[in-house]
């Protein structure tokens, strides 16, 4: 009996796209796929196995939607920019007004607000799709952007192939119109930067402030693994450190070289935070981290400049772990945060409970940690996490051990940019009386810029201003 014509259809049959497309196919939904070069398709079709009987591979766009039953549903698999644009044009020459587009790319969410403000002759969303290629294929967090009458169109399809939290929950949700799913997406991406940066800074500590190994690093972090920092990016750190490298029989992660890529996501996220005017300092510390990082040759004539800066530091193990706590806690403040300023500022009914849930599972970030956040947000969604309560009692414990850590950085020559960011955050947020009062001073006097005076006395001006 012949299958039924798909009304899901792939387009970019890439590592993503493919485990994306299996996924699709092994929870019931017959889906066409096409990919610019024929080979990839006739490859992938052929390795689907038994998927491949909800599989239909097509040579051509146009073959593409001939295969789909109307009113189509087309996920965009394809490199973020102008791919996605030309694409878009190519697919407008085919497709009906009724069709809809799904770019489930890591676009810039400005991209998606202009591609949906710029009246495409077809329906349009986009959706921030997160876990890497194993998320993809056995089930990813998902953040949809775009109206809801296109989510309620595919949620039945999302929250399939999603990931499942412990309690049971799709970790697939609507985030709000236009570019909301992508732009959540970008601080996920962001708060993943910091996140790794956080867990490399303690690396570091341990290797060069107290002199340990890899070996005897991994069993640190498996344990921390068990507690309260039990998350994906703890546990595979573990076993990073704790892999033997195939050729020298000796620790891999001591072969590996100390430059870290980057796709710009976490850049976007520092650069929109800066736009919203809401801070960030630990992911853009992260941000600063990588690109330090990629600078080698520079970083080999610093040391030969100036000696080697670690120094054995004298801490307890347990104070990193206390102080990853703490960073951890602050840098999802500071993410939370942004997005309240990005809902106000695009109008977005952004549902912060809801971002904390999809995130528990399926993507980079997944912690045991956003269970807590989920609830403290359902409370009060615009509330600073740093100030909700459950995370107040953990700050108070866990931020002396912050800054032991911090300092011993500072002493040691031990660069510690994200956990140091956190903890000048913290500081300043706790602070009633800051020293912006300077400043404003400063601003009136060489730019007679004015200023707020305390007890609301309209004088706007110092005594500079008539000299």
């Amino acid at each position: 009996m012949a299958m039924t014509k798909p009304q899901v259809g792939l387009i970019g049959l890439g590592t993503m796209g493919a485990a994306l497309a299996l996924n699709i196919a092994e929870k019931g939904f017959p889906i066409a796929v096409w990919n610019r070069t024929a080979s990839v398709t006739a490859e992938f079709h052929a390795g689907a196995g038994a998927l491949a009987a909800q599989i239909v591979p097509t040579d051509t766009l146009a073959g593409l939607v001939a295969a789909m039953a109307p009113p189509r549903s087309i996920i965009l698999m394809v490199p973020a920019g102008k791919p996605v644009d030309d694409m878009l044009a190519q697919l407008a020459k085919h497709l009906a007004p009724e069709d809809l587009v799904i770019d489930a790319g890591n676009a810039n969410f400005h991209d998606t607000n202009r591609r949906t403000a710029q009246g495409l002759p077809f329906r349009f969303m986009g959706i921030g799709v997160s876990g890497g290629e194993a998320g993809a294929r056995h089930g990813p967090a998902i953040m949809a952007g775009g109206t809801r009458q296109d989510w309620d169109r595919m949620a039945g399809v999302f929250r399939a192939i999603a990931a499942q939290a412990d309690d049971g929950t799709p970790c697939a949700d609507h985030m709000g119109e236009a570019g909301a799913g992508h732009f959540v997406k970008a601080v996920h991406n962001g708060i993943e930067y910091a996140d790794m940066q956080m867990i490399a800074e303690v690396y570091g500590v341990m290797r060069d402030g107290l002199g340990l190994t890899a070996p005897q690093i991994a069993p640190i972090l498996a344990r921390w693994n068990e507690g309260v920092l039990r998350s994906y990016l703890v546990e595979i750190s573990a076993a990073v450190a704790g892999a033997v490298d195939p050729v020298t029989g000796g620790p891999l992660l001591d072969m590996i070289v100390d430059a870290a890529g980057q796709k710009g996501t976490g850049r976007w996220t520092a650069i929109e935070a800066q736009n919203l005017g809401t801070p960030v300092p630990v992911i853009e510390a992260a941000v600063m981290a990588r690109n330090v990082s990629s600078r080698r040759g520079e970083r080999a004539a610093g040391e030969a400049l100036y000696g080697p800066a670690p120094t054995r530091a004298t801490l307890p193990v347990g104070d990193l772990e206390q102080a990853l706590i703490a960073g951890k806690i602050l840098c999802y403040a500071q993410g939370f945060t942004m997005m309240t300023a990005a809902a106000d500022e695009f109008g977005w009914a952004l549902d912060m409970p809801a971002i904390a849930r999809v995130w528990r599972a399926g993507c980079i970030i997944r912690s045991a940690m956003l269970n807590d956040m989920a609830e403290a947000l359902a409370q009060d969604p615009t509330r600073n996490l740093m100030l909700a309560p459950f995370f107040a009692d953990l700050l108070r414990q866990t931020t002396p051990a912050l800054r032991r850590v911090v300092a011993q950085g500072a002493l040691h020559g031990l660069g510690l940019p994200a956990l140091s960011a956190g903890l000048a955050w913290f500081d300043l947020m706790r602070t009633a009386r800051g020293t912006a009062n300077m400043i404003q001073g400063q601003r009136d006097y060489f730019g007679l810029h004015g200023f707020r005076r305390l007890d609301g006395l309209d004088h706007p001006h110092g005594p500079w201003a008539s000299s």
